[in-house]
């Protein structure tokens, strides 16, 4: 086991405990958000046919050249809606009517649109000369058979989905959704809903995590409290290993007499990974492992243990999930506001990106410390600011993650 860890080596380390889950077959229609488990070729031309790009007459581009000099006069010889096939040749002196998306009848190689002519049911009048090829969406333009759709281990978007159903396809291979059993530790700790006793404090990490686990493409499994007794939390995540895939736990991560959750992973089986990592907030923390299924265990300061699992734990739930891109994108960013405290120790700071004067810029809201979770409300990135920092000015560049 090692102690006090880099951010980097956090994040390596509990990646490289776990192996994406199982893959399985998942309807189009119910595959937004999933991660694909095999790499998709098109097996198909998209369009699998010249079509036109707008209702208007399609024709013979040589035909009408001499319309610089004056109108020529086509003879109409059928009509295209979509998705009818063309029944008739387009030959010298004739024009088909075509709508959009119409296959291009044979023998013609240019359409144009209605409003640029002048039009009977018999005849179609053109007044500027045409170029092979124009209104027309040709066989292949947006995908050719054998390219690569997707490679195994991407996230199905919108875009990806729609190109998924242009070839056909009514189910694809994907990686099921991996369970994220969800465990929080403290006697004085309440449940949204319930009053408030004395000393008591609502549970505000299970619902910060259970969100933060959701958006990254997992489900969250709530196992429940478990007091400040380390049989009461073995339990616990022996019930969570037998039904989930990974875990996360709050509380009892550091080294006091009631920080007990490392003593309970080892005796659940797993073996430690490390213990603390060398920013803050977030310090605090255990990561074990047990037959290929990671646990970490985090703070129980709710702000804390979000910090920490955004920058050590979300990577490893993404490569669990079979995303081939589960290290976070990073930019650098500049403050747009200055941050007035030193940092003696690798500090995080929550913000929000936006763009300003033509650069990235981060806003720092009040509120970093480890207990202040409203703060986090909105971030979308954490900037990572070195040991030995003095305040941090505005327009301090700054390495930032994005989450």
């Amino acid at each position: 086991m090692r102690e006090r860890v880099s951010y980097e080596t956090a994040r390596a380390l509990a990646a490289q405990a776990v192996t994406p889950v199982e893959e399985e077959r998942v309807a189009l229609e119910g595959c937004a958000g999933r991660v694909l488990a095999r790499e998709l070729r098109a097996g198909l031309d998209v369009p699998a046919f010249d079509r036109s790009a707008y209702d208007g007459y399609a024709f013979r581009a040589r035909d009408v050249q001499g319309a610089a000099d004056g109108p020529v006069t086509l003879r109409v010889v059928e009509e295209v809606p979509a998705g009818k096939a063309p029944r008739v040749e387009v030959t010298a002196g004739t024009a088909a009517k075509v709508l959009t998306g119409a296959p291009i009848p044979l023998g013609a190689d240019a359409v144009v649109k209605y409003e640029d002519t002048r039009f009977t049911a018999e005849a179609v009048t053109i007044f500027c000369p045409a170029r092979p090829g124009q209104n027309i969406v040709v066989r292949g333009e947006d995908v050719r058979a054998g390219v690569v759709l997707a490679a195994s281990g991407s996230l199905i978007d919108p875009g990806l989905a729609g190109a998924l159903a242009a070839q056909g396809l009514g189910q694809v291979w994907a990686r099921r959704v991996p369970r994220v059993g969800l465990v929080s530790t403290g006697s004085e700790l309440a449940e949204a809903g319930e009053p408030l006793a004395p000393g008591k404090i609502y549970n505000s990490g299970r619902y910060a995590l259970a969100a933060a686990i959701q958006a990254l493409g997992c489900l969250p499994v709530w196992l429940g409290q478990a007091r400040d007794d380390v049989e009461a939390i073995r339990e616990r995540l022996e019930e969570g290993l037998a039904r989930c895939d990974a875990l996360v736990v709050t509380g009892g991560a550091s080294k006091g007499s009631y920080d007990l959750t490392p003593a309970a992973m080892e005796l659940a089986g797993a073996r430690l990974l490390f213990r603390g990592v060398d920013f803050k907030p977030g310090m605090a923390c255990a990561y074990g492992v047990r037959e290929g299924k990671l646990l970490c265990g985090l703070s129980g300061n709710p702000a804390a243990a979000l910090t920490n699992f955004h920058l050590a734990a979300a990577p490893a739930l993404k490569r669990l999930a079979g995303r081939r891109d589960y290290l976070p994108r990073e930019v650098e960013a500049a403050l747009a506001n200055p941050f007035p405290k030193a940092s003696p120790m690798n500090r995080v700071l929550r913000g929000r990106l936006v763009l300003e004067r033509g650069r990235v810029e981060l806003e720092v809201p009040e509120g970093q410390g480890n207990a202040v979770l409203s703060s986090a409300a909105g971030c979308d990135a954490l900037a990572l600011v070195p040991a030995g920092s003095g305040p941090v000015p505005a327009g301090t560049r700054l390495r930032t993650i994005l989450i």
